[in-house]
């Protein structure tokens, strides 16, 4: 007996409409399940502006979960949380271990305001414990994280760091230049570490390119003294602060 069957063309036909009836039925209900979505990321907004309606002035610090509590970039990130806080500044990192930390903790010490916004990452990124207990704010969705760094930070510093520092970065740059945000200084912290990186926008998307103007680096620094970075803020906000949109 023949193992092989072929199957008829009304066989096919009726093969065929299943199948686009349970592709259709899986995208009805991926699409309801958006509609409710969007009230868990309404209670995400909700809870960020909630807490930090009583924050003030505000200083994002960013930099590599990587970084190990006896390296220089993590004495280098607690010192400047310290002065941070000292100046009156709330310290706001995304929560994790590493740079963040060291900020959280320098924020901490002396005696200033230390907030996380933390992630829930596969790896389930824990919280440090350097964060004010009434301070941590965990979020699903990235794009609302950024958006509550973008709302609240009066500065943005980054320390060395991987592609999620090079994103927000990034994409506070973008907000600036299309002014989608008001300007505030965004400065990387270590010249070693960001020159490449700095010089390559400098020469090739705007002397070489035109890709960009003149005035879209006037907001970006290169820095490395922790003292610097304060009066760089400090300088930039003569007229006092104000939430960037």
């Amino acid at each position: 007996m023949d193992i092989y069957r072929c199957s008829s063309g009304k066989d096919k036909e009726n093969t065929g409409k299943s199948l686009l009836q349970r592709v259709g039925s899986d995208r009805e209900t991926d699409f309801m399940a958006d509609g409710w979505r969007v009230f868990k990321i309404m209670a995400e907004f909700v809870s960020g502006f909630e807490m930090m309606s009583e924050a003030g002035p505000a200083v994002a610090v960013f930099g590599s979960t990587r970084v190990q509590a006896e390296s220089p970039e993590y004495f280098l990130a607690e010192r400047i949380g310290s002065l941070l806080a000292a100046e009156g500044f709330s310290v706001i990192t995304g929560g994790g271990p590493g740079v963040m930390a060291a900020a959280n903790k320098g924020a901490q010490s002396a005696g200033g305001s230390s907030i996380g916004f933390n992630i829930k990452l596969p790896n389930q990124q824990q919280p440090n414990k350097y964060i004010d207990h009434d301070k941590l704010v965990s979020f699903q969705y990235f794009f609302v994280r950024k958006v509550m760094f973008m709302k609240y930070a009066q500065a943005f510093i980054a320390l060395p760091g991987g592609f999620g520092t090079l994103d927000e970065i990034m994409e506070a740059i973008t907000l600036i230049q299309t002014g989608k945000s008001e300007r505030f200084p965004v400065i990387l912290v270590g010249k070693n570490y960001w020159e490449g990186f700095y010089r390559w926008i400098e020469e090739s998307m705007y002397k070489e390119k035109a890709y960009i103007h003149a005035d879209d680096l006037e907001f970006i620094y290169l820095e490395d003294s922790p003292e610097e970075v304060i009066e760089i803020i400090k300088r930039f906000y003569p007229d006092g602060y104000s939430l960037n949109f």
